[in-house]
């Protein structure tokens, strides 16, 4: 799991959004940004974390977030994803790994008996100062905004 904590800078990231256009942390300079990591696009736990933010989004701006989607998809899959629910923020695609590996939220993984190397649901919240003022790592998809908010 990750070694960044609360207080810690937040690792500067570009990566391609669902539409191609690069997306940077210094983007979000002035702002808060809810940055959640997920294993993969249109899969029912991370559907429902997704939709959760998605359907109070509206409460996220009122106090000043922005928010963010990362997973290792491929910019088509981020697309079809963002299309098909409709979400109001960006998807990253980020298939070389690299915003995943510099958040640390890339390791061994068990699911059904087997060993993997997956993403681990975590999100970050990064102030407007670029530091980090949570990790959440034990996300509940189907409430995920309420951990939050």
């Amino acid at each position: 799991m990750t070694n960044l904590k609360a207080g810690d800078a937040a690792p500067n990231f570009s990566a391609a959004n669902q539409d191609g256009k690069t997306v940077s942390l210094s983007d979000f300079n002035g702002k808060k940004l809810v940055l959640f990591f997920y294993p993969k696009a249109s899969t029912p736990g991370c559907t429902a974390e997704a939709c959760n933010l998605s359907d109070n989004y509206q409460q996220f701006v009122a106090k000043g977030y922005e928010v963010l989607g990362v997973s290792a998809d491929s910019q088509k899959r981020q697309a079809s994803f963002k299309e098909k629910y409709g979400f109001p923020y960006d998807l990253l695609a980020d298939e070389d790994l690299s915003v995943i590996k510099a958040f640390g939220v890339w390791g061994p993984k068990k699911f059904m008996g087997k060993e993997y190397d997956g993403i681990h649901r975590t999100t970050f919240i990064i102030g407007e100062d670029g530091n980090i003022l949570e990790v959440i790592d034990k996300v509940k998809t189907k409430e995920h905004a309420s951990q939050i908010l």
